[in-house]
């Protein structure tokens, strides 16, 4: 197998390995005994449920940690100078995108290696699919502030971004404030904002919706305090 920096999807939830997880992407795991993971634990599970008679006794686990550290990251890929695959595992999704996974591959790319994105579900681009707004121009901000004057008017920037350039803006939230941050949502932002909720993406829990902000003061939310969730305006 040659000598490359794999992106290794995993699944969103307990989404069964077959149903979002192509065969090819089996077939490249099976070959890989260097890892560079997010948290060894669910690593060990992911590949488990890959294949459960994955060689995890035989395979080296590099743990990212909390924060980035080049220099660590850089030993990490030292496999990759004697030949060898190394993959790269998230906790969930596609890794390097909005993950500590793009301080490794911004590494191996420096380097020279031959970095390799395997095909699997992305929260962000299923989410875009299923919103009914902008798939031409969108942009991902990750976590909005936590202090409530500055999450509206960070959220005022965006719906006027939105506006403006015609651009869907998404965000997240930590589950246990999904409530809190719709609920701002819907203080905040004009009548006319079409606002999605994209909850428990693949899993048996999804919940994806689209409504403007006056009808959604009309709906009412299932509870997402435990499911990870996407929000996007436009």
């Amino acid at each position: 197998m040659e000598a490359a920096l794999y992106l290794i999807p995993c699944t969103l939830g307990d989404t069964p390995i077959e149903q979002v997880i192509p065969a090819h992407n089996v077939a490249v795991i099976r070959e890989i005994r260097h890892f560079i993971v997010e948290e060894i634990r669910t690593a060990r599970r992911f590949l488990r449920r890959v294949d459960r008679a994955f060689p995890i006794d035989d395979s080296t686990f590099y743990e990212m940690g909390k924060h980035a550290d080049a220099d660590r990251f850089a030993q990490y890929l030292k496999p990759l100078a004697e030949g060898l695959p190394v993959g790269v595992i998230s906790e969930a999704g596609c890794p390097a995108v909005a993950d500590p996974g793009a301080d490794v591959v911004a590494i191996a790319q420096r380097r020279g290696y031959r970095v390799v994105p395997l095909v699997g579900p992305s929260s962000m681009i299923l989410a875009v699919m299923a919103s009914g707004l902008s798939g031409q121009s969108f942009a991902f901000n990750g976590y909005l502030p936590i202090d409530p004057a500055d999450r509206q008017r960070r959220l005022k920037q965006l719906e006027t971004r939105a506006q403006q350039e015609r651009q869907t803006q998404l965000f997240i939230e930590t589950p246990y404030r999904n409530h809190k941050l719709f609920d701002t949502l819907l203080r905040t932002l004009r009548p006319q904002t079409r606002v999605c909720v994209a909850a428990g993406i693949t899993t048996a829990d999804e919940w994806i919706h689209t409504h403007t902000v006056a009808e959604w003061k009309r709906q009412t939310l299932p509870d997402l305090s435990k499911i990870p969730a996407i929000f996007l305006l436009l």
